[in-house]
């Protein structure tokens, strides 16, 4: 199947809406509007009650009830925010997938995101914006599966989701990768164009005339939470490190260790994401 026949196939994915995309552009400011995301989530009947929900819920233990997006947001921050209004939207839009165990997969995403913040923050890149690339960088893999489960369950017989080499099986097989599905998907979505063109290129991200740190990110990222899936020692983690990479962004293996979540993704930030 051809990516543009995979992308035709899985038209009944439901569309984030919209106001995910546009709540995604206001955070991604350096000034972000407080008001203005309020206003946006409160136009979704849906989406502003799941996220007061999960605001709500015994995993942030807050001590009172919070009654609106605008005490959300002054509550819980901009980063939690974004979490949870991505949470709800990418939860919501992949309920079930064939061969994919959904609990691993936004562990291993969410991840990969919180490791993202750091690293930008350190080559002076946008943080919202690589903390949102990272976490859906390989959503396309979960499009896959929908779209071709027989297909890519061969693959999965071969290599795992996580293996390092996956990418290399898909394009040998497929012709394209998670990636290339999942700048698809993003663009879709209205995803600002710095993001579509991150996870465009996330697998290469220095190529020829192409020169994108920010895939990079999000390139070490996944390699690092990879790592972590597959609970890689460090003479493993010193074998499989995408030194190139790694060169031209300025980073040594140490460098991208330091940047390890202080907390791995645990179960309760996943209830977002399953429920």
């Amino acid at each position: 199947m051809t990516l543009e026949e995979l992308l035709n196939q899985a038209k009944a994915i439901p569309s984030i809406p919209r106001v995910v995309s546009e709540v995604t552009a206001e955070l991604d400011r350096d000034d972000p509007d407080a008001r203005r995301i309020a206003e946006l989530v409160a136009t979704d009947p849906g989406l502003t009650a799941r996220l007061l929900k999960l605001a709500n819920s015994a995993f942030f233990g807050l001590t009172r009830q919070i009654d609106s997006v605008a005490e959300a947001i002054t509550v819980l921050g901009f980063n939690h925010l974004r979490t949870l209004v991505h949470a709800v939207a990418l939860g919501s839009s992949f309920r079930e997938v064939p061969g994919v165990n959904l609990e691993q997969f936004w562990r291993y995403s969410l991840n990969t995101a919180k490791i993202c913040r750091p690293l930008a923050r350190s080559l002076k890149l946008p943080e919202g914006a690589a903390f949102t690339a990272g976490l859906v960088h390989a959503v396309g893999d979960l499009v896959m599966h929908i779209g071709m489960p027989d297909v890519v369950a061969k693959i999965d017989w071969r290599v795992s989701p996580f293996d390092m080499k996956r990418a290399e099986v898909e394009r040998s097989v497929l012709g394209y990768t998670y990636a290339d599905v999942s700048a698809a998907f993003a663009q879709r979505w209205d995803f600002p164009d710095t993001i579509v063109t991150a996870l465009r290129h996330q697998l290469v991200p220095f190529e020829g005339d192409i020169y994108e740190p920010l895939a990079g990110v999000v390139h070490m990222a996944s390699w690092r939470a990879r790592a972590q899936e597959m609970n890689l020692d460090r003479a493993a983690m010193a074998a499989t490190f995408p030194d190139v990479v790694a060169i031209l962004l300025g980073l040594s293996l140490e460098t991208v260790l330091d940047k390890d979540p202080q907390e791995w993704t645990s179960a309760g930030e996943l209830a977002a994401f399953l429920h």
